[in-house]
């Protein structure tokens, strides 16, 4: 497996970034707020007061203009912005991992649940178009019949029967080809997921005594000496990979939500007594299979579609849906992350 990049997410664009610009938005204020109400000339007039001033314009220009101080101040501003936003929002990647393990299991249930609901409708549907087949033939037969006889208001009928039914199939057919993309999406889905909640719990078996360790032998204090000596900060480095765990972990717990609820919403729309469906649902399932990526199938998402495309890949609905288990010598996803 190759080694995917770490891609840090912007300190701003993380919840301690938020509070950091509330404090910083709150110290620009307050600092303009000084420089209106100071009195000027009376700190110009005073030989001391103008050295304190001068001297404090010199320690914020040399924090400006040194890249160690600029690296070390951001570092200790960050720190406390990140201590402040814990008391109100979880930010320790673990705990967050943890929630999504639970949040997982209980996805997988549901996926479950719904798995086993389209399969029914499936049957269903397709003993509704093979009634149809079986009645169009009759209809045909007994209109080929009333032609011989020369009644022609019973072949009429009959043959407009036959033609009605055959343009509900075709509907129904292509019904079911949609309800095949996804059973096969969704079983994938549900075995994929099982493979990354198993991953999940090792990495945060693993990684929670690891992190411990991390943060006891590399305190903040070394971790300020790293980035004035310009070394790289190995507790930083573990939580950068921490934290890209976790924000790939929340993009494929929020894909499997937001396919479940497409799924949901297509059952929900389909009217199997009517041979009819909304064309919301319909709109929200092909939308997902013209997005470029998933992340939880990957590669497969392509070739799952094309499956469902070619008649001759007949879809087993009566197989079981299969409870993946991780095979023998398995490397876990998140491993080359840490690397």
């Amino acid at each position: 497996m190759d080694k995917t990049p770490l891609k840090s997410k912007s300190f701003w664009k993380r919840p301690e970034g938020v509070t950091g610009l509330i404090f910083l938005a709150a110290l620009v204020a307050g600092g303009a707020y000084l420089l209106t109400t100071v009195n000027w000339a009376a700190i110009f007039a005073n030989t001391l007061a103008l050295a304190g001033t001068l001297g404090i314009l010199g320690i914020i220009v040399y924090m400006v203009l040194d890249p160690k101080m600029r690296a070390l101040v951001g570092f200790g501003y960050k720190s406390i912005m990140r201590w402040i936003t814990g008391i109100f929002v979880r930010v320790d990647p673990i705990g967050i991992l943890k929630s999504y393990v639970d949040e997982l299991q209980g996805n997988l249930r549901k996926m479950n649940k719904q798995i086993s609901q389209l399969r029914a409708q499936m049957h269903k549907l397709k003993e509704i178009i093979v009634n149809n087949q079986r009645e169009i033939q009759s209809n045909l037969q007994l209109a080929s019949k009333a032609k011989a006889t020369q009644k022609t208001n019973v072949m009429i009928l009959k043959s407009r029967r036959a033609g009605r039914l055959k343009e509900s199939n075709l509907k129904l057919e292509d019904l079911y080809k949609r309800m095949e993309v996804l059973y096969r999406v969704l079983t994938k889905m549900y075995e994929n997921s099982q493979i990354l909640a198993e991953d999940i719990k090792d990495q945060v078996a693993v990684k929670e005594q690891e992190r411990k360790a991390i943060h006891a032998s590399h305190s903040a204090m070394n971790s300020a000496m790293s980035i004035i000596s310009g070394d790289p900060d190995k507790r930083a480095m573990f939580d950068m990979a921490m934290e890209a765990v976790t924000e790939d972990v929340a993009n494929k717990v929020g894909e499997m939500e937001r396919f479940m609820e497409v799924s949901a919403n297509f059952m929900n729309s389909i009217d199997l007594q009517q041979g009819v469906f909304e064309e919301d649902g319909l709109n929200m399932l092909e939308k997902w299979e013209k997005e470029s990526t998933s992340f939880i199938l990957g590669e497969e998402k392509s070739s799952l579609l094309l499956e469902a495309e070619d008649d001759n890949n007949i879809l087993d609905l009566n197989a079981p849906v299969t409870e993946k288990v991780r095979a023998t010598g398995h490397r876990n996803q998140y491993d080359n992350f840490f690397e």
